[in-house]
């Protein structure tokens, strides 16, 4: 880009113009001219202009795997996905070398620091604790570069072959201990279940039985009182013919006159009658 005047700067990036090997400014999206210096004409050379152009995209660095030690001495080999942005092109041209390296540099010696101050189990149940402390501890140091980091999180981790065996009968033995939970969980719950079930069917055999009792109850007592009061009517009925006798004697001379002709239709009834003689003469023997 040495010694043009006509540069052309994309969206994506930001420029920094150097005159003569002076910063001058920063330089935004779109077509940039420069005009010669007057002191060109004097001296009869030209300024050499050059434009050192910064991706300010989002973009993402992944720290290769590392071995470092925990603090229980374990060896892991851990990778990193560090996702930065350039918020400030001077400073990440101006303050280091190589603002990439850099930033590689400074979250590999965060990551053995987090991890030096972990255990192992600690790290197994709790990467999330891992990746934020080294956000944490490179966040501001990248700043100072014109950097911004908006995660850095462990993407792998391995284990030398002992403690990988050792890790994987371990989560054998979780996988197990877990799906015997569940079982035991599942077998509770269908016991629950037709414990549920029976009881609710006890419930309504009981209530069925205490209705069908009920009912037979109530049709005693209806039969009962229907019985009641049909001897009550035929008592009443009988009252009322005794005093219809009683008052008119002849009526029941013809109750018994009807009850002779139906019996006389049977030919096997026998009927025993007394004469008023017959009474007589029984009188006079009694004397």
């Amino acid at each position: 880009m040495t010694g043009r005047s006509d540069y052309i700067i994309k969206d994506t990036h930001r420029g920094l113009l150097y005159r003569n090997g002076a910063f001058e400014c920063i330089l935004g999206a779109g077509r940039h001219r420069f005009k010669a210096s007057p002191w060109t004409t004097i001296f009869g050379q030209p300024d050499v202009i050059e434009v050192v152009l910064v991706d300010m995209r989002s973009r993402e660095l992944i720290i290769k795997g590392q071995e470092i030690l925990t603090a229980d001495k374990v060896a892991l080999r851990v990778s990193i996905v560090v996702q930065f942005t350039v918020i400030d092109p001077k400073a990440a041209v101006h303050a280091v070398e190589s603002y990439e390296d850099r930033l590689y540099s400074d979250v590999q010696l965060a990551a053995r620091r987090a991890l030096a101050r972990m255990t192992l189990e600690e790290i197994l149940t709790n990467r999330n604790r891992l990746s934020s402390e080294i956000l944490e501890d490179v966040k501001e140091i990248a700043a100072g570069y014109g950097v911004n980091i908006g995660r850095a999180d462990v993407r792998d981790l391995s284990f030398p072959g002992n403690v990988q065996e050792v890790m994987n009968r371990v989560l054998a033995a979780e996988r197990q201990s877990q799906a015997q939970l569940v079982e035991a969980r599942t077998k509770s719950e269908v016991q629950r279940i037709e414990a549920e079930s029976k009881a609710e069917a006890a419930r309504l055999q009981a209530a069925a039985t205490a209705d069908t009792i009920r009912q037979e109850a109530t049709a005693r007592a209806t039969a009962t009182e229907t019985a009641v009061a049909a001897e009550t009517l035929a008592l009443e009925r009988r009252r009322s013919n005794a005093a219809a006798y009683a008052e008119h004697p002849a009526l029941l001379r013809l109750e018994e006159l009807a009850t002779l002709r139906q019996l006389a239709t049977n030919a096997n009834a026998r009927l025993y009658l007394s004469l008023p003689g017959d009474a007589a003469r029984s009188e006079a023997k009694n004397e």
